[in-house]
């Protein structure tokens, strides 16, 4: 009897059925592709017997439904317990305030207009974001480049690494030459602290194609385009986003040492001139709006992995 083993990896990607047709008396297997391709054994079916479904069911199941609703509601209890832990430390241990305030009167001085949170939030915001856009771009392009050219990564990423090695506090005052004040520089460094995560794991997942799959597309005479398109890039993806996570991260830590080192406006500007009367609230503030805007931006990566990577082919 004929049998056919269809690849699920490629159907879809390229036009009809890929299987294998078994050797006939010793002969040697033949590639089966239907339509295309035509195969001279007695075929009664081109269709794969489709597998029998397995049903989780039971109280399993049932907490797997709601292990979302369950994530988000643990994080925004802890996150209220923390609060909680920190009222009471400075309450009952009686902290002076310019230790450590309370968290109503951090609060408070949001409803100070000598802050100017919005529009100091605003530039750290956008400092972070376009970093962040500026290495995901060039670190996903640059992983390209060198999952087409073996040479040019040969050439170019041991470089990169000796870059990466620089502390970026160092480069912090050549930046300030070079570029002087303002969201330019404190975005260059942003992203020169997150580009390489995103070089480094791209590259690596483009390299991970499964090299049979990408044999048996070369042997359907798949174009390069073809390859990267619809295998490489694909499988990719995984690998991508993490190091997309991992930058995001990176991303609010660049702007705020950018602010640090030379600013006229932002939130790291800001807790720098607070600084100097003791405001510890506001300083607490300001670290609490720049990690809501951290979370907003790490928030954006996991929705669009969400929307683009399979649940069982994320890298967690």
């Amino acid at each position: 009897m004929f049998q056919i083993e269809t690849l699920e990896r490629v159907r879809g990607h390229l036009p009809g059925m890929i299987g294998f047709c078994p050797p006939r008396r010793g002969g040697t297997p033949r590639l089966l592709v239907v339509p295309g391709l035509q195969c001279n054994c007695p075929v009664n079916s081109m269709s794969t017997p489709a597998e029998p479904a397995v049903k989780r069911k039971g109280w399993a199941h049932t907490l797997g439904a709601y292990e979302p609703a369950q994530r988000y509601a643990l994080a925004v209890l802890m996150h209220l317990l923390l609060i909680a832990a920190w009222h009471y430390a400075v309450t009952i241990g009686k902290v002076p305030s310019f230790v450590m305030p309370t968290p109503e009167a951090t609060a408070k001085t949001l409803f100070v207009p000598s802050y100017r949170w919005v529009e100091n939030s605003a530039v750290t915001a956008t400092e972070i974001f376009a970093g962040y856009f500026l290495a995901v771009v060039v670190g996903i392009t640059l992983a390209m480049l060198f999952s087409w050219s073996r040479l040019l990564e040969m050439m170019v990423m041991p470089l990169l690494v000796t870059l990466n090695m620089i502390p970026k506090v160092a480069l912090g005052p050549l930046i300030i030459v070079w570029f002087k004040y303002g969201i330019g520089p404190n975005t260059l460094m942003a992203f020169s602290i997150c580009f390489f995560p995103i070089v480094l794991t791209t590259a690596r997942g483009l390299r991970e194609a499964d090299p049979d799959l990408l044999d048996l597309v070369r042997t359907l005479r798949g174009s390069q385009w073809q390859i990267f398109t619809k295998i490489r890039l694909p499988g990719a993806l995984p690998y991508i986003f993490s190091g997309m996570r991992v930058a995001a991260i990176l991303a609010v830590a660049g702007a705020i040492v950018g602010e640090f080192l030379g600013s006229e406006h932002g939130l790291g500007y800001l807790m720098l001139q607070v600084q100097v009367n003791l405001d510890t609230a506001a300083m607490f503030m300001a670290v609490i709006l720049i990690s809501l805007i951290g979370m907003a931006l790490y928030g954006l990566v996991l929705g669009l992995e969400r929307l683009v990577v399979p649940r069982d082919a994320r890298i967690e």
